[in-house]
Formats: structure tokens, sequence, C-alpha cells
């Protein structure tokens, strides 16, 4: 029999079916290929490792690419699970590393470290307040609570920043940093661990991160990379790893011959870079190097051009637009779920908002330039007002993941917690927003990441030509994607497309594939819980 019957469908051909299904996989399996050779076509111009010697090949292929490939294989004969808790422990080291670097930029040219301390005691005000409001035993009314909080934060942010900032004296920039971000996150992870190891382990883990970020500041001093930069990578790649490898090694025995893996990449590494040092071969003369990534000139000379601005401006834009489109979207998300009536204006609100997120970038770049340009009159090009622009570009993405997820969340567990007692705001904070928490966090990752890509908005608003490093957040900005446009159309020469702007695409592309791993990271994860 051709032919299979199906209720309600009724005569299903099932060679049609299996000949639908080989087409799916076919394309599929060309569209792969097609961008495999594509980045594999980008990465050869960027990285040319045709140009090195062929020792340089023999002694990297002997030291680095055999163990790996063999403790890799071994791992994933003892289990998958295995080889994938090797390869998340090699990851994981890579994505943090790029992101400290990142923040330490911020640090280095953007927000001065004094700046940085006085908001940080300002803001520590407000916060001992509640802190102390919510340990009290009276009976404060609620009101009386927000205005005391109101106005210790409004002194202090008008008081306290201009008092540290007259001090003669202040510590070094990384000392500063130590203080502000080692010591709340030392205090953290103790809290962390002493609730899942004990006390001591607590301990350990506390105090270990701030003299290590400090020693790791040392560090960065004598070798040359910098002190800010040393406590930035100690920080926030060093700990995230140190925690990785702690829960694989106490928890996960079964799993912790993956952790060879990582191991042994970074040793046949560093081996291989000792032989071909000691032999003279000479390596692959790669356009992704120190220099492109830390420089700053825009010339017509490829060899002279850097990606640094660009990395930097990005950054600011995704903090900006994090700042304002995560509390937004979130929030209309969770009325839209649990709070707006099913009325016919929400019901229009829902068709709006499903179209808005399949609107053309550019037509949000004309949003932004008449809303906040024209009619609120700010400078083009501003950080301020490229973020806002973005912001209104991914807040439907936000909304409605927020919402799938929000929606995800059975309504047995609103049920219960309404039957223990809780209101709906405490059924909502306390239930649905952490059982829904891995899907916002996974749909907001991914829309950040699409804003790091786009290019249209940014172009609409007049940042295209702009290529210095700001010092303000009302200062003119560039992005890596305004980089490569300029560096495609005003540099246009073979020389740009086939060395600087493949390494620029690598750098981009690096970007946005970190942070999709990121998210798929965190939904598999919490899936498997």
């Amino acid at each position: 029999m051709s032919t299979e019957t199906t209720d309600g469908f009724g005569h299903v051909s099932r060679r049609v079916g299996q000949l639908f299904r080989y087409v799916l996989f076919a394309s599929t399996l060309v569209g792969i290929l097609t961008l495999a050779v594509l980045l594999v076509y980008v990465a050869n111009d960027a990285f040319r490792p045709l140009t090195a010697d062929p020792g340089w090949h023999l002694v990297f292929f002997l030291t680095l690419v055999v163990p790996t490939v063999g403790v890799g294989w071994w791992s994933y004969r003892r289990s998958y699970r295995t080889l994938t808790t090797g390869l998340l422990g090699l990851v994981l080291p890579g994505i943090a590393a790029l992101y400290a670097g990142g923040l330490a930029a911020l640090f280095i040219d953007v927000i001065p470290t004094l700046v940085w301390l006085s908001f940080v005691v300002a803001l520590a005000v407000p916060g001992a307040v509640v802190v102390a409001l919510s340990r009290t035993n009276r009976d404060v009314p609620f009101l009386a609570q927000i205005a005391a909080v109101l106005v210790s934060a409004v002194g202090s942010l008008l008081v306290i920043p201009g008092l540290i900032q007259s001090f003669p004296t202040v510590p070094a920039d990384w000392m500063v940093l130590v203080l502000t971000i080692g010591v709340p996150e030392g205090a953290l992870l103790a809290r962390w661990a002493d609730g899942r190891w004990g006390r001591r382990d607590g301990l350990i883990a506390g105090v270990g991160t701030v003299i290590g970020s400090a020693l790791a500041g040392v560090a960065g001093i004598a070798t040359g990379i910098g002190a800010v930069p040393g406590v930035a990578l100690a920080l926030f790649a060093g700990v995230p790893t140190a925690i990785y490898v702690a829960v694989v090694v106490s928890e996960r025995p079964e799993q912790r011959i993956g952790l060879l893996l990582p191991a042994t990449i970074i040793v046949g590494a560093l081996v291989g870079e000792l032989v071909v040092g000691t032999l003279g071969f000479a390596g692959p003369e790669s356009w992704v190097d120190w220099g492109f990534l830390t420089g700053t000139t825009q010339s017509g000379d490829p060899r002279s051009v850097g990606i640094y601005s660009g990395v930097v401006g990005t950054i600011l834009l995704m903090f900006t637009v994090a700042a304002i489109a995560i509390p937004t979207g979130v929030g209309a998300a969770v009325y839209l779920e649990e709070y707006a009536p099913d009325t016919r204006l929400t019901r229009i609100i829902d068709v709006n908002i499903s179209n808005l997120a399949g609107v053309p970038s550019v037509v949000y770049g004309l949003l932004g330039l008449g809303l906040f340009v024209r009619y609120a009159g700010a400078k083009t090009g501003t950080l301020i007002v490229g973020g806002a622009t973005l912001a209104l570009l991914v807040f439907p993405i936000v909304i409605i993941s927020s919402r799938e997820a929000i929606r995800a969340v059975p309504d047995s567990a609103r049920q219960a917690s309404y039957g223990m007692g809780a209101t709906r705001w405490q059924t909502v904070k306390n239930v649905v927003l952490p059982r829904a928490f891995p899907g916002i966090l996974t749909g907001t990752i991914l829309a950040l990441s699409r804003a790091i890509g786009e290019t249209a908005p940014l172009l609409v608003i007049g940042a295209a030509q702009v290529f210095g490093v700001p010092d303000a957040w009302d200062s003119t900005i560039g992005a890596m994607p305004l980089q490569l446009y300029v560096w495609a159309s005003t540099y246009a020469s073979p020389e740009f497309y086939t060395t600087v702007l493949a390494a620029g695409i690598v750098v981009l592309l690096t970007a946005m594939l970190s942070m999709n791993s990121i998210a798929i990271y965190v939904r598999n994860h919490y899936e498997q819980r």
C-alpha cells in the first residue's frame, strides 16, 4: 500500500511524505554547508593560516590537534555529558574573558574609576536604608519607607559624589575596582558557597576572590597588560571558571575526566608556542591581533586601522539597550499576561506587538530620528539616542519572549500560591517570575545579540562616521557594524575586503555567537533541571 488513512486529513501519500522529508533535509544541509563555506572563507582572510611555515603547522598538529582529538574521543567514549563538560570548560573562560576585556575597556577609557567609586558609595546609602527598614521590628508605613529611601537616595547622590571627587588623594584605579566589585562579588560568592558546601568553603571562596583579584592587579602591572584588565579578568573570567571547576569536581565525579579537555588544549598551545619559538618557525600573518583589537586609528592603510572604538561603542550600546528594553519589556509582559483583562484593546495591543517585531530595522531608525532628535532635540549619533533607538527595535522581541516564558508557567502553580493566601503580586514575584526566568533570560540575550549586528538604525540617526571612544553618555558613538560598513564603502578597496573587513567580521561574529551560545546553554541547563 502506498497510502495510509489518517483521521481528519484523509489519504496521505507515504512516498510524498518521505520525499518532503528528504527535501527538507537536503535544503537544511545545503544551507549549513553554504554558511560553513562562507565562514571558512572569511576566517581564512582574517587569520591567513597558510602564511605560516610548514613546521609551525606540524608542531601545533602534534602538540595541540592530536592530543585534543584523543582526549575528546576518550571523553565521548565515557559519556556524552563528560564531553560537554569539557567543552563548556573550554568555552566558558573564552567567553568570560571576552566580556571581561570589554568591561575593562569601559573603566580604562569611558568611566573614570573615581566617578564610579563616588556613585557606588552614593547608591550604597539608600541600599543600607532599605536593609535597615527590612530588618526593623517597628511597623513603618509603606509610604514612609518609600519617602525614606527616596530622600536618602537623592541626598546621597547630590552630596557624596562631589565630596569624594574633591578628595586630594584616592586609591589607584585597580584598588577601586577591587573594593567596589571584588568585595561585593566575594561576599555574594561566600554566601552562595556557604549554602552549598558549608561555612568554611564559603569563607575560602569569598576571601580568595578578594585576594585573587588584588593579586591579579599586581600581576597585570608586572606583566604589562595593565592592572585594571588584570582585575577585570580575575573577577569576570577567573571567578566563573573557578566556580564551574569546583562544581564539577565536588558534585559531578563521573564527569571530572572532561576537564582534561580544556587542560590539554591549554597545555598543548603553550608547549607548541614554546617549541615554535625555540625552532624559529614563523606563524600566520593574522589580521586579528592585539594591535587590531586595541587600535583606534582610521585611515586608508589597512595595516594601521583598529576596531577598539567600535568594540567599546558596541558594549556601551548594549548596556544602554539592556537598561531600557529589559525592565520595560518584562514589565509590559507581566502586565499583559497577569493583570490585563481580555478586552478588545488588549487584543489590538497583542496584534500590534507581534507586527512590530517584524518591522524592518530602518523604520526604527527613522522613528528614533524623529522622536529623539527632531522632537526631543537630542544631538544626532549620541550614545543615548543610539541606545534608545535600538531599545525600540528589540522591545517587541523582549515582550514576546517574556510573555511566552510567563505563559509556560502552569496555572496549577498560581492556584497553589493563591490557595496559600498569597496576593497576585506575591504570586507573580515568588512563583511566576522565578519559573519564567530562564525563558526570559534566553529571549533577552537573543534580542541583544540582534541589536549588536544592526547597522541601519545607527546610520539613520547619524552615527556612521564616528570612530572615537566616547567619554560620556551624551558623546557621539560608533559601533562594530558601522565600522564594517565604512570600511566596505568609504575605504572600499581589495585590500580592505580581504584583510581588515574580514577581521572585523570575525570579531563581530564572535561577539554574536558567544551571546547566542550563552542563551542556548541557559535554556538547556534549566530544561534539564
